[in-house]
Formats: C-alpha cells, structure tokens, sequence
C-alpha cells in the first residue's frame, strides 16, 4: 500500500516517523505486516514526475504478504481497540490530505 500525504501544520517529520515504527513494529508482531519501507519526499523532477493531479510532499509503502494479509490488518485495525488504536492515530493525527493506494505484485 503506498500513502502519499502532507504533514500537518507544525508535525515534524522525525517524530511522524519514529510515530510509524512503533505501528510497524505492532503489527508485523502480530503478523499483519510483513514491512514498512521508509518515508521518502517527493521529487518534483519535470520528466519523472507527471502526477499532476497530486501535491503531496511525503509518501511510504507497507508491503503485506498476500491479500489476505492486508484483510486481517484491516479488520484488526477497525475491531481491536486499544494499543492499536492509539499508535494508528499517533501516525494519522499527523498527516493531512492522505491518499492510500492498494495494488498487488504480479507472479512470476
């Protein structure tokens, strides 16, 4: 899943990361993750990016081990209250204007 997203007025980007990690680390503990890639910035480069249509400064990827994966992570997200809850919204509280995209890696 890639997310492409601003950050909120006065979050920093250090904290929002390390905000990340900890989600990460939750749910790859609980087998609903297989990685978090880094956050990267957005390189406004005249040729190699061509996405008019958004503006976002900051994008990261979460890779899932299959589909079924990504619907357990869902599900645990919206049906388990508590730890989850607060670490997805320590790294959502941060973000602004977020655009998540889902695709699946072609076999072989």
């Amino acid at each position: 899943m890639l997310t492409c997203f601003d950050l909120e007025p006065g979050a920093d980007v250090r904290d929002f990361r390390a905000a990340l990690a900890r989600l990460s680390e939750h749910l790859v503990s609980q087998d609903l993750l297989a990685e978090t890639g880094p956050v990267g910035r957005r390189q406004r480069h005249p040729v190699m990016d061509t996405d008019e249509e958004r503006d976002h400064e900051y994008f990261f990827v979460m890779a899932f081990d299959d589909r079924a994966q990504c619907d357990r992570a869902v599900d645990y997200m919206y049906r388990s209250p508590g730890a989850v809850d607060s670490l997805h919204r320590s790294v959502y509280d941060r973000i602004a204007n977020p655009v998540f995209i889902c695709w699946e890696d072609l076999p072989d």
